[in-house]
C-alpha cells in the first residue's frame, strides 16, 4: 500500500498527464490548422505518448493496493500567436512536468518507498530526453529568420524527429 503522501503526489501526476495529452493534441490541432502537418505530426505523437503516462500512473498506483483517481481536465488553450511561442510553452510545461516528478521522487526517498523510487526513475530519465527533445526543436526554429520561408523546411524536419526517439 501507498503512503498517503506518495498516493497523493502519483494521483496529482496522472493529472497532470492527462492534461499535457489534451494540450499537446490542443498544439496539433493549432498546427494542423496553420499548414503544419509535420509539426501536427509530432504532437499528435506526443500527445498519445502523455496518454500513455497517465495510463501508466493509474496502472501503478492500482498495483500498488491503492485507487488511482480519474481526474477531471482543464481544457487547454486553443490558439498560440506563432510556433515559436508554442515551443517555448512545451519547454515551460516539460520542467513543469520534470519539476513534479522529481517531488514524487523525494516523497518516495523520504517516504523509504523504494519501489516508488525504482519505478519513477523511468520518468525522470524520460523527461531528461523530453526537455532535450523540445530544446533541439527550439534551437532549430531560432535558427529560422522568424518569417515563414524557414518554416517549410522546418516542418517537414520535425516529423522525422520522432522516429529518433
Amino acid at each position: 500500500m501507498l503512503k498517503k503522501q506518495v498516493e497523493k503526489l502519483l494521483n496529482e501526476q496522472t493529472q497532470k498527464e492527462a492534461y499535457s495529452s489534451y494540450l499537446y493534441l490542443a498544439m496539433a490541432s493549432w498546427a494542423e490548422t496553420q499548414g503544419m502537418s509535420g509539426v501536427a505530426e509530432w504532437l499528435y505523437a506526443q500527445a498519445e505518448e502523455e496518454k500513455d503516462h497517465m495510463l501508466k500512473f493509474i496502472h501503478f498506483i492500482n498495483e500498488r493496493g491503492s485507487h488511482a483517481i480519474i481526474p477531471a481536465i482543464e481544457q487547454p488553450p486553443k490558439q498560440w500567436k506563432d510556433i515559436y511561442t508554442m515551443f517555448n510553452e512545451v519547454l515551460e510545461h516539460e520542467k513543469f512536468i520534470s519539476e513534479s516528478i522529481n517531488k514524487i521522487f523525494e516523497s518516495a526517498i523520504k517516504e523509504k518507498d523504494y519501489a516508488v523510487q525504482n519505478w519513477i526513475q523511468w520518468f525522470v530519465e524520460e523527461q531528461v530526453e523530453e526537455e532535450s527533445s523540445v530544446q533541439t526543436i527550439i534551437d532549430k526554429l531560432n535558427l529560422l529568420d522568424k518569417g515563414k520561408s524557414g518554416l517549410y523546411v522546418f516542418d517537414k524536419d520535425i516529423a522525422t524527429m520522432r522516429s529518433k526517439k
